[in-house]
């Protein structure tokens, strides 16, 4: 990173002239300065540009200094948010600091001050673009799962996986979809002492149960359940709020007696089960409307782990990155080192409404797709829905992967087009192998 973009919030117009004369003086390193004269101005400015620190003061009309610090990082955590006040006062420095500022300054500020600032955060941020590790080593009880993490609400839920991944209890994981509840399923599954033993999925009820042969058209040869498939391991129930109320039935009573019984069979089968369960849904509310029994939901919720939304963890977004990075030049054969400030900047700004889930298959895209060693603005798919060439690229289509084949179709023919159907051309003009070109069509099905 060559320049260091800082957007200064005050009131006082003789106070930002004094630091924007103060940041002509500075050799190292190069600044660029934006200036705002209260929160809400600040934060359409924050909103339309890359800004890397944002130095307002505490008290402005309006929104002041710290209510402006937590809409920053609501935006993108990575901005770093420093309060200035002509008051030294250690209740609001640690407040400050407790909602995520970077720093605490006193007026007046000195040149030195502001220089030894500037240099912090513009080597700060050098590292992120030089793509080196953003956040501390991961847990070491957490190493063998492909799980990222830095904000508390992850850092709570998987505390709580820690202290209960042993015990035999009932495990009820919630959360939108996309955001990893399998993989937290699983990781409860590998810390425990049935690690050696299955770890099953299951979600119908043939499924879970088993049939013997001819209880119900089709049933041509018995078949065992999930539940026998997995004694003495682990069964995971994904999607437990749309199991109908016939085999919530059945499931309640084969947690509370350990006894599961095959469709079409009258005998009952003793099993050694673990159960988590997983839902996107809220069972609250469906119990409401008897949608789901109360009983079972009390008999599967004696252990409960809420995954947030990504949005509410932004600050995962860029070690999230940087393992999906890892995982998919290994897939692909390529090697993508990093990602611009500005890449990073639209990333963080996006809202995910597909989650983890989501930005895996943006990086996956932008693996496949960049130009370069590095994923620039150039190579993101178009977030807000619009690709560059202004084509609307909006869908109905919930299925965010089935949103990613379609915007890479439209890709893949606008360059074949501007090249004349020749994949040679058109390959080059995207930077990527004719063979790799040739791959992603037949992939997508395009000719």
């Amino acid at each position: 990173m060559d320049i260091l973009k800082v957007l200064i919030v005050d009131d006082d117009f003789t106070q930002i002239q004094k630091i924007k004369t103060i940041i002509k003086h500075i050799d190292y390193p190069e600044i660029s300065c934006l200036t705002a004269e209260n929160a809400e101005e600040a934060v359409k400015i924050i909103e339309k540009n890359t800004i890397d620190l944002v130095l307002s003061d505490y008290l402005m009309p309006g929104k002041n200094g710290l209510e402006l610090l937590k809409d920053v990082k609501k935006i993108n955590p990575l901005i770093g948010v420093v309060i200035m006040t002509a008051f030294e006062n250690a209740k609001e420095a640690v407040e400050v600091l407790q909602n995520g500022g970077d720093d605490y300054l006193v007026k007046p500020t000195s040149k030195e001050d502001l220089e030894h600032l500037f240099i912090r955060f513009h080597e700060k941020n050098c590292l992120i673009d030089e793509n080196q590790p953003v956040i501390e080593e991961i847990k070491k009880k957490f190493t063998n799962f492909p799980l990222v993490f830095k904000s508390s609400e992850m850092d709570e839920a998987l505390n709580i996986v820690a202290r209960t991944s042993d015990s035999d209890a009932t495990v009820l994981i919630t959360g939108d979809s996309g955001t990893g509840k399998n993989l937290i399923a699983g990781l409860i599954h590998g810390m425990s002492s049935r690690k050696e033993k299955p770890f099953v999925t299951v979600d119908m009820e043939s499924e879970l149960f088993g049939h013997v042969k001819g209880s119900f058209t089709g049933a041509d040869s018995a078949r065992t359940g999930r539940f026998e498939e997995a004694d003495g391991g682990t069964v995971f129930i994904d999607e437990i709020g749309e199991i109908p109320p016939s085999i919530q039935v059945k499931l309640l009573r084969a947690i509370q007696f350990s006894r599961i019984q095959r469709v079409g069979e009258n005998t009952e089968r003793e099993l050694d089960v673990r159960i988590i369960a997983a839902t996107n849904r809220n069972l609250e509310e469906l119990i409401k409307k008897n949608l789901f029994r109360n009983d079972l939901y009390w008999r599967l919720n004696v252990v409960r782990i809420n995954i947030p939304p990504l949005r509410e963890r932004k600050i995962e977004i860029p070690a999230l990155a940087d393992f999906f990075i890892e995982k998919f030049n290994s897939k692909n054969s390529t090697k993508i080192t990093g990602i611009s400030a500005k890449a990073m900047d639209m990333l963080m700004k996006h809202s995910y409404p597909g989650n983890v889930r989501e930005l895996e298959n943006i990086i996956e895209r932008c693996v496949i797709m960049s130009r370069g060693s590095v994923i620039t603005e150039r190579d993101l798919p178009p977030l807000t829905g619009t690709s560059d060439d202004g084509k609307d690229m909006q869908t109905d289509d919930n299925d965010y992967e089935n949103s990613m084949r379609k915007y890479e179709s439209v890709f893949l023919e606008n360059a074949l087009r501007k090249s004349g159907g020749n994949q040679s051309q058109a390959a080059r003009s995207i930077g990527i192998s004719e063979r790799r070109l040739r791959s992603r069509l037949a992939i997508l099905g395009l000719k």
